[in-house]
C-alpha cells in the first residue's frame, strides 16, 4: 500500500535513554505477501524490579493479546519483565487459535529470558479475524530477537509496529526528581480505527522512575482520560487498543509508594506531557488527514457532558468533511450539539472558530463574516469552541478532517 505522508509528518525525535530497558526488532515476514520487507516484531526486556500499569480497549471483541494483558496485569501484580508486539496481524477474533499463538509466544519469551509468564505482555495489530497458520510463528522468532537485545532504538521499535501510519511517532522528556535524573520515552502507532475509550491502538511509555504499581495504575487512568481518551479520527474503537507504562526504577530514586508523595506531581507532569503529545500525533497522522482540529466545549453541566458534546462534534462526518473542504458550515456544529442529548441552553449557545465568533445567544452573529470564518477553516490547524451555557465544566477533544484519502486507504487495507 502506497501511503501519502501526513502534512504533519516530522522527523522522529531524539528520545532519552531509559535505564533498565533493552530492545530488539526484526522481520518475521508478516508483510511479505504484500511485497514488503520491513521489521514487524519488537521485543523489550526490563530489569528486575520493573513495575507497570495498563489500560485497554473496552471493546466486547477485544483481541486475545488484550485479554492476556488484562490477566497478566492482575495475576502478576503489576510486575513486568518483557513486552513483545507484532504488526500485520491483530490476533483478534481468532478463537482458540489466537490463544494458542499467545501460549506459544509466552513459552518462547519465558524460556529465552528466564522470566515468569505473568510478567510478560503481548500486543498485535493489523488485520482482524485471520488466525496464524502456525501458532508458534512469532514464538519461533523470539530466540533471534533475544540474542539481539541492547539499548533501545526507539525509532526502529516504532516502525516495527506501524500499520497505516505514515510516520514514526515518539515523545519523551527528562527531569530532576529528588536529585535524580529521571527519563521518559514513549512510542505510539495509530492512524485509523481511532476513537478510544481507554487509549489508542498501541502506545507504550518507558521510564526509569521508581513507582509502585497501584500508584502508577491510578495515575495512568487519570491521565488517559485527558489524553488518549480525548482523541478521535473516525469514531471506531479498536479491538486491540492498549496503553502501558513500564517503570524500571533504575534512576536511583527511592520508590514512590503513595499518591501523597510530593514527587508524584513531577512524575504526573512528565507522563501527562508524553501521553498528550503521543495522542495528538496519532490524530495528526489520521488516515487521509490534512487538518488537526481542537474541539473545546465550555460551560457544560459536567465534565462527562462536555466530553460527550465534544465527541459528537469531532465524530460527525458532516463536520469532518466540511473541515476538509474549508467550509465553515457552523450550522452543523449546532446539529451535533443538539443530537448529543446533553443539557444545554439553546437560547444562549455561542460558537467560535478560533477567535471569530459566529454565533451568540442561540443565533448567528449580527455581523457574521463568512469569509473570515472560512479563512479559519482553510488553516491546517484551528479550534472550534462552543459554550453551551449549562454549567461550569469544560472538556477538549482533538480530531482531524475526513478526506478521500481515508476511503482510499481503508478500501485497500487488506491488499
Amino acid at each position: 500500500m502506497n501511503l501519502t505522508p501526513s502534512p504533519f509528518a516530522a522527523p522522529f525525535p531524539k528520545l532519552p535513554d531509559v535505564k533498565g530497558v533493552r530492545a530488539a526488532t526484526g522481520s518475521r515476514g508478516f508483510y511479505a505477501k504484500r511485497g514488503e520487507t520491513r521489521d514487524d516484531v519488537f521485543l523489550f526486556a526490563f530489569d528486575e524490579g520493573t513495575t507497570c500499569a495498563g489500560v485497554y480497549t473496552i471493546s466486547r471483541t477485544a483481541s486475545a493479546d488484550v485479554l492476556w494483558c488484562r490477566q497478566a496485569l492482575e495475576t502478576g501484580r503489576g510486575v513486568a519483565r518483557a513486552l513483545i508486539a507484532n504488526s500485520g496481524n491483530s490476533n483478534a477474533f481468532t478463537g482458540p487459535k489466537g490463544h494458542e499463538k499467545n501460549e506459544a509466544t509466552l513459552k518462547a519469551v519465558t524460556g529465552a529470558l528466564g522470566v515468569a509468564k505473568e510478567h510478560c505482555f503481548l500486543a498485535a495489530t493489523g488485520v482482524i479475524g485471520e488466525p496464524l497458520a502456525d501458532p508458534n510463528y512469532v514464538g519461533a522468532f523470539v530466540p533471534e530477537l533475544a540474542g539481539k537485545l541492547g539499548p533501545p532504538d526507539w525509532e526502529a521499535a516504532t516502525r516495527a509496529f506501524m500499520t497505516t501510519d505514515t510516520f514514526a511517532k515518539g515523545a519523551g522528556t527528562s527531569m530532576d526528581i529528588g536529585g535524580h535524573d529521571v527519563n521518559f520515552a514513549g512510542i505510539v502507532k495509530g492512524s485509523g480505527m481511532i476513537a478510544p475509550n481507554m487509549a489508542t491502538m498501541l502506545a507504550y511509555v518507558f521510564t526509569d522512575a521508581a513507582i509502585a504499581h497501584d500508584v502508577l495504575q491510578e495515575l495512568l487512568e487519570e491521565i488517559t482520560s485527558e489524553t488518549f481518551n480525548s482523541i478521535t479520527v473516525d469514531g471506531d474503537t479498536s479491538t486491540s487498543d492498549t496503553l502501558m507504562v513500564f517503570a524500571t526504577g533504575q534512576s536511583g530514586m527511592d520508590p514512590i509508594t503513595s499518591k501523597d508523595d510530593p514527587r508524584l506531581d513531577s512524575v504526573a507532569m512528565a507522563l501527562h506531557s508524553v501521553c498528550l503529545e503521543l495522542a495528538q500525533l496519532v490524530v495528526k497522522d489520521g488516515e487521509g488527514a490534512q487538518k488537526f482540529v481542537t474541539i473545546q466545549v465550555d460551560s457544560a453541566a459536567s465534565y462527562l457532558s462536555a466530553k460527550i458534546i465534544a465527541r459528537e462534534i469531532a465524530n460527525s462526518p458532516l463536520i469532518k468533511t466540511a473541515m476538509a473542504a474549508g467550509d465553515a458550515n457552523w450550522g452543523r456544529i449546532v446539529m451535533a450539539v443538539g443530537k448529543s442529548l446533553e443539557p444545554i441552553k439553546a437560547e444562549a449557545l455561542a460558537i467560535w472558530f478560533d477567535d471569530i465568533q459566529v454565533a451568540r445567544d442561540g443565533a448567528r452573529m449580527p455581523d457574521y463574516d463568512e469569509d473570515a470564518a472560512s479563512a479559519v477553516f482553510a488553516q491546517p490547524e484551528f479550534t472550534i469552541r462552543v459554550d453551551v451555557a449549562a454549567g461550569d465544566h469544560s472538556a477538549t477533544v482533538w480530531t482531524c478532517d475526513l478526506t478521500h484519502g481515508y476511503v482510499d486507504i481503508n478500501g485497500a487495507y487488506r491488499t
